[in-house]
């Protein structure tokens, strides 16, 4: 089984939209058409049974909408997890309703979002979220859209690790892309934080995605694409080479994930 936990879709009416302007400031050619139909048709051609949807809000008003849509998504194939914007008055009381409509946890990307992660005022919504039992999955690293501010580094999430310890937090591209050394000095071996493997084919050096694979242990690795901006196959042939064990490579590869969906 292959479960991809880093996935993207948009509702039909603005996935060639949403897909053109990200492919435009990232130089990238997009795998899927950006829809989620265009997306279970890819995930079966590729051999991956199931794939975890991550929405963003990037505006207050978008968090409710976005939010309906992700829970209408779902079905055997897809999980999806939900969204809130930082600055929505009801920031709170909408993490109470992803929960209730069967979300799996909440996506943040402070690039789009326009906010650092670490900043004081988001403690309330991570302490929240631990309550409410839903993990808080990071976009980390660099993004193309502020390429020169880091709006979720590896050093303020390990802040956030540490101020909210009963929070379940995944750093997506292992811990922050291009920040690998920093991910590695402070992010690996955390135990409340979970590393995802999104975009590795188009960045991190093979040698050291291996050594974070193995050093951070493959209970909180976290097999994932970024499709449609990376592909599954291409991630799962680079990690072939990793000298990992069959029970280490079904923990990354659907035991971590089903584990996560079945607690959320």
């Amino acid at each position: 089984m292959l479960v991809d936990f880093h996935v993207h879709a948009f509702a039909e009416k603005i996935a060639a939209r949403a897909i053109g302007q990200v492919a435009g400031k990232a130089d990238l050619i997009p795998e899927t058409d950006g829809t989620a139909e265009g997306l279970r048709r890819r995930l079966q051609e590729w051999g991956v049974d199931k794939g975890v949807v991550l929405p963003i809000a990037t505006k207050p008003t978008q968090q409710t909408i976005i939010n309906d849509w992700a829970a209408q998504q779902q079905d055997e194939t897809l999980y999806c997890y939900g969204s809130v914007h930082p600055d929505a008055p009801d920031v709170l009381e909408e993490l109470e309703r992803i929960r209730q409509l069967g979300l799996h946890g909440i996506k943040l990307h402070p690039d789009y979002q326009g906010f650092f992660a670490d900043e004081p005022r988001m403690l309330p919504i991570y302490r929240r979220c631990a309550q409410l039992g839903l993990p808080v999955l990071f976009h980390a690293g660099f993004d193309p859209v502020s390429p020169q501010v880091r709006h979720a580094s590896p050093e303020a999430l390990a802040r956030i690790a540490e101020a909210v310890p009963e929070l379940t937090l995944i750093a997506a591209h292992l811990g922050g892309v291009l920040q690998w050394d920093e991910a590695e000095r402070l992010l690996v071996g955390r135990k409340n934080v979970y590393l995802d493997t999104a975009f590795a084919s188009h960045s991190i050096d093979p040698g050291q995605f291996e050594r974070i694979v193995q050093r951070h242990g493959a209970e909180r690795i976290l097999f994932a694409s970024d499709c449609p901006w990376d592909s599954p196959v291409k991630i799962h042939r680079i990690m072939d080479d990793f000298a990992l064990t069959p029970a280490q490579r079904s923990r990354i590869d659907w035991e971590n994930a089903l584990e996560l969906l079945a607690q959320h």
